[in-house]
């Protein structure tokens, strides 16, 4: 039972972890074409809240609980599917700790990408999504 509650609460950090990673970059793309300072500054405010309050414990809770889960479950590892996501998850993370060094650029007033880039950018994490959900339920391998 425990197994269960622990991946609830998994699959609910996965969930808000990732809305961050959908939003943050929308919000870079809406902050690159902002052409006045109280909306680079507003974008600045939402930014930071949003990476520090949400996506940065949602991140550490979805780390904590995964490894959790291995760990209750150490058969796993011997599973080919769950190699390939945890490669995924590692990419995530990287771009993950990328949008907050374009945070940090932003708040300095030193981004130097049009909203175009980030509108590309944002499908990033999209794309891990699908590959992550095809993984985890039909287990190709």
């Amino acid at each position: 039972m425990l197994y269960l509650w622990i991946k609830a609460l998994h699959i609910v950090a996965v969930v808000c972890w990732f809305a961050g990673l959908f939003y943050l970059p929308r919000l870079f793309v809406y902050h690159a074409a902002s052409e006045d300072a109280p909306s680079r500054e507003r974008f600045c405010v939402m930014e930071r809240k949003l990476y520090r309050g949400i996506m940065l414990p949602s991140m550490i809770a979805t780390l904590v609980l995964g490894i959790w889960l291995i760990l209750l479950n150490s058969g796993l590892m011997s599973q080919g599917w769950l190699h390939a996501k945890l490669t995924l998850v590692v990419l995530l993370i990287g771009y993950h700790h990328a949008c907050g060094a374009m945070l940090k650029r932003f708040a300095r007033g030193e981004n130097g990408r049009s909203h175009v880039f980030y509108r590309w950018f944002n499908e990033i994490p999209v794309l891990i999504l699908i590959a992550v959900a095809i993984l985890v339920v039909v287990k190709p391998f």
